[in-house]
């Protein structure tokens, strides 16, 4: 200051923190059910590391039948809101989130539904798996017992 130079050293140190999102349970199973007869589960999303309020979207799988057409037999439904709001002290609200699966034709599927937030990052460090077992139709055959 005032042609006195004088050197200062400023030593920064930070963490870097990503948002990220971790399910409750970490793996779903829906449970084989007969033909365009509808299976639901319900999860629980807690929100990690979000510095803002943030909305949350999942991007579900499209699927090819045997035929090579393609379907999209997930339903996805947050009862109480998509929105992760940051409180006062820094917290954020968990999410319910309802997965439901239906088809009119026998599949299964192993993979993953992308949960992203509103600017469209990616939100994988913890996805939510999806296994469904062979969907097919039951038939029951009524024995009748003679006497």
């Amino acid at each position: 200051v005032n042609d006195n130079p004088s050197r200062y050293t400023i030593t920064l140190s930070g963490t870097l923190r990503s948002p990220k999102l971790n399910f409750h349970p970490p793996f779903l199973m829906l449970m084989p059910v007969p033909l365009d007869v509808e299976t639901e589960a319900v999860i629980t999303i807690i929100p990690c590391d979000f510095l803002r309020q943030s909305r949350i979207q999942v991007k579900l799988p499209e699927l090819e039948l045997a035929d090579g057409t393609r379907t999209c037999p997930f339903s996805v439904q947050f009862p109480e809101g998509q929105d992760i709001v940051l409180s006062s002290d820094g917290t954020t609200n968990e999410l319910i989130c309802h997965i439901s699966f239906r088809s009119s034709q026998p599949m299964s599927f192993f993979g993953e539904l992308l949960f992203i937030d509103q600017e469209e990052n990616r939100l994988l460090e913890q996805q939510t798996i999806v296994f469904l077992p062979y969907t097919h139709t039951w038939h029951c055959t009524a024995l009748i017992k003679k006497l």
